[in-house]
This record gives C-alpha cells, sequence and structure tokens, in this order.
C-alpha cells in the first residue's frame, strides 16, 4: 500500500489528487472541533454513554459527537439516506426505470439522495435536541431568546454541518482519489484510534488486565487478538467464490467468437457492512424511541432494552445480522437475472442447463456462500462484547470499524493502481 501511495506520488496529475483529498479530510477534521452554540459538551457524553448506537455515530464522526460540534452527525444522514433510496429503487418502478437509464438516471437519484439526507439530517437533529431537553440539559441559546429559537438554531446547524460534510465526500470523489463517502468515515474511524489505544494501555497500568506479566501477557493478547482481526477481515473481504463459466463457438460471418472459459465471481461478503448497520440500528430503537417519547420512564422493561453486551443481546444482535446479510445479497444480486444474461450471450456453467437450471445452481452457490459471510459479520460484530467481557474494558476496534477502515484501504489502493495502469497504457501508446 505504501509502496503504491509513493508511487502515485510520482505522478503530476495523481499528486494533485491526493494532495486535493488529503486538504479536505483535513477540513473535515477541523470541523470536528467547531462547537454548536448553545450546547453543553457533556449533555453529548450523557447520551453516548450506555447508548450503543450514539458510541457508534461518536466512533464514525470521529469523536465529534461527544465534543457537540457542527459535524456531530456526521455522514450517518447520508449513509441512510442512500440504503433508503436503494431499497424504494426495488419497491417503486419509476425509480427503477431511472436506474436503469443510465448516468442521467443515476445522476437524478443522486439528487433525490442528497434532498432524502437533508430531510433525516433535521429529523436527527430534532430528536436530539428533544432528547437533551428529556434529559433535563441545558440548552439554552448563546442568543436571548427561548425554546424556539434555541430549536432552530441548534437542529438547522446539525443539518448545515451534514449537507456540508456531503459536499466534501462528493468532491473528493469528484475531484480526488477513492469514495468521498467512505474515506470521510474512514478518516473518522482512524481518528479515535489514539485514544482507543491510550485507554488499552491505561487499562494495563491500572493493573486491569492483571499483575505483573499477567498484565504484559494480557495486552500482547489483546494487540494480537486486534491483529488477527485486521487479518481475518482482509481475508473475507477478498474472498469469493468462483463458478466456472464456458462460452460456447459460434460463426457470425466469417468469424469466430467464443469459445473462452472465465469464471463468475461470488464475494463472500457480498453485503458488505450494511447489516450490521440495520442490526445495530434495530436493536437499539426501542429504547431510543422510549427515551425520546418518555424520557423519564424508569422500568425494567427500558432497562432491559438499553442493557448491551448481554447473552440475549448479542445472540439477537447476530440473528438480525445473519437475517440482514440475506435480505441485502438478495438485493443486489439476482440469480434468475444472471442466468438469463449468460444464456443470452452463449455462456453456461458445465454439467449444468441453461435457464432455470443455472438459476438454481447459482442460487445454492450464493446461498451456502452467505451463510458464511453471514455467521462471520455477526462474530465480528459481537466480537468486541466478548472481549469486554473477557478483560473487561470497552474495546475501541468494534468490528463495524474494522471491516469500514480494511474495505475503504483496499478500495482506494485499488483505485490509485488502476490509475496507475490506466496512465501507463496511455504513455505507452503515445
Amino acid at each position: 500500500m505504501f509502496e503504491t501511495i509513493k508511487n502515485a506520488w510520482k505522478i503530476a496529475d495523481l499528486k494533485k489528487k491526493l494532495l486535493f483529498t488529503a486538504l479536505f479530510l483535513l477540513i473535515f477534521r477541523i470541523g470536528c472541533h467547531i462547537p454548536v452554540p448553545g450546547l453543553v459538551e457533556e449533555a453529548f457524553k450523557k447520551l453516548i454513554e450506555g447508548n450503543q448506537l450514539f458510541g457508534f455515530m461518536d466512533t464514525f464522526s470521529g469523536g465529534a459527537f461527544s465534543r457537540a460540534s457542527l459535524f456531530a452527525m456526521s455522514i450517518t444522514p447520508y449513509v441512510n439516506a442512500t440504503i433508503i433510496l436503494q431499497l424504494l429503487t426495488i419497491a417503486i418502478p419509476a425509480l427503477e426505470r431511472l436506474q436503469k437509464e443510465g448516468a442521467e438516471g443515476r445522476k437524478k437519484i443522486q439528487q433525490y439522495v442528497r434532498y432524502l439526507t437533508v430531510i433525516l439530517g433535521f429529523f436527527q437533529a430534532s430528536m436530539l435536541f428533544i432528547s437533551l431537553r428529556g434529559n433535563g440539559t441545558t440548552t439554552t441559546s448563546i442568543y436571548d431568546g427561548g425554546t424556539i429559537l434555541s430549536f432552530f438554531m441548534i437542529t438547522l446547524s446539525f443539518t448545515a454541518g451534514t449537507a456540508f460534510i456531503m459536499w466534501l465526500g462528493e468532491s473528493i470523489t469528484e475531484k480526488g482519489i477513492g469514495n468521498g463517502i467512505s474515506l470521510i468515515i474512514f478518516a473518522g474511524i482512524i481518528a479515535r484510534a489514539p485514544s482507543g489505544f491510550q485507554n488499552i494501555l491505561y487499562y494495563y497500568q491500572q493493573g486491569s488486565l492483571g499483575s505483573g506479566i499477567v498484565g504484559l501477557i494480557g495486552l500482547i493478547l489483546i494487540l494480537g487478538v486486534f491483529l488477527v482481526a485486521i487479518v481475518g477481515v482482509i481475508f473475507v473481504t477478498q474472498a469469493e467464490r468462483r463458478i466456472p463459466i464456458q462460452y460456447a463457438k459460434r460463426v457470425v460471418g466469417r468469424k469466430m467468437y467464443g469459445g473462452q472459459s472465465t469464471h463468475l465471481p461470488i464475494k463472500v461478503n457480498m453485503a458488505g457492512v450494511i447489516p450490521i448497520i440495520f442490526a445495530m440500528s434495530l436493536t437499539t430503537l426501542p429504547s431510543i424511541i422510549i427515551g425520546f417519547a418518555a424520557p423519564h420512564t424508569d422500568s425494567a422493561f427500558l432497562q432491559l432494552l438499553q442493557k448491551q453486551g448481554t447473552p440475549l443481546h448479542m445472540a439477537i444482535l447476530a440473528m438480525l445480522i445473519i437475517f440482514f446479510t440475506f435480505f441485502y445479497t438478495i438485493i443486489q444480486f439476482n440469480p434468475v437475472e444472471v442466468a438469463n444474461n449468460l444464456k443470452k450471450n452463449g455462456g453456461f456453467i458445465p454439467g449444468v442447463r441453461p435457464g432455470k437450471p443455472t438459476s438454481i445452481y447459482i442460487s445454492n452457490v450464493l446461498n451456502r456462500v452467505t451463510w458464511f459471510g453471514g455467521f462471520f459479520l455477526a462474530f465480528i460484530a459481537i466480537f468486541p462484547s466478548i472481549l469486554g467481557v473477557i478483560f473487561g474494558m470497552n474495546v475501541w476496534f468494534g468490528g463495524t470499524a474494522l471491516l469500514i477502515v480494511v474495505g475503504v484501504a483496499l478500495d482506494t489502493v485499488k483505485q490509485i493502481e488502476s490509475q496507475m495502469l490506466m496512465r501507463h497504457y496511455k504513455g505507452f501508446l503515445d
């Protein structure tokens, strides 16, 4: 990876794109430290404590959420808007037709994503404001005015921050290197790394991992598990099941086409990190709704909903992740459509008849691979909770963060290599 970046730095055009990307990521990190007027930092810290979803948002924002800064909501509304539009594309025929219209159709859908991002950002900011007031926290504006003025100033500030981050991400995608939105999430997670490792050292110094040589072994074991988890995520992210494809020979005029052998790649983790995001949002949704609607409710049911890291909570989370893995994979990959395309182009799987038998075969392979991917995602999601129970500490390197960091790093390096290769061939042809 470092060798690729070093070689890209020698190319003037790529160097310009790398500098542009670094500059915009720096602007994002500066914005994470700009406070929103009228908010108290301790109020957000109280929201994060014991709430998995808010802690997840704080990780995505690089600590901006706990600082009550302008970028506190990070790019989460944009991610949610993108997911919602992807699901609506399947349910609404008009959106499906737009998606199939090519670049212009996708441009129109992207415009809808922007509008929905602003709407979701304002709604989420409103819920945060209500939650702060419900917890008895002071939300007085720095200007003279009542609750209405404070509400609009705080919610509009958060919404504007989210819209600005969305512009930063799209600008990086257009003029920089890699996917801008993914790189912003990547930067936010990486920004938490120093404090995360500092907490691990603090637990070690306090003797929470054991005394003497036992504590040192525990520290080495945690770091070893961290490296093994990275290797595992890389392996599963890159892993794919290759179905052999053979194309029949056909004569068109005086030329013969086909006859070559290739393969159909089916990725083990085709759904990516989406199932974990869906499952975590769903498991924390009841407690959030009750907290917003009746913030002073003190019941055993609410405490049970908010209690996380228990075997019951981990089991429910794992089952939801497996379910959403299958759900999102089915949305992304259609075996019937793939089988029809193979049949139209004269392709077939050796030993399998074209048409319906091919789609059934691909579906069976997809199901087996998805089971493995679903179990892996479930394990990587509850992995921090298991370590927390074993070592009695909060672990920074959550499974979701690892998946995002590794995936974005691999994708960015591949894009740099592809652009270098393209320029190499261009120079050769010139």
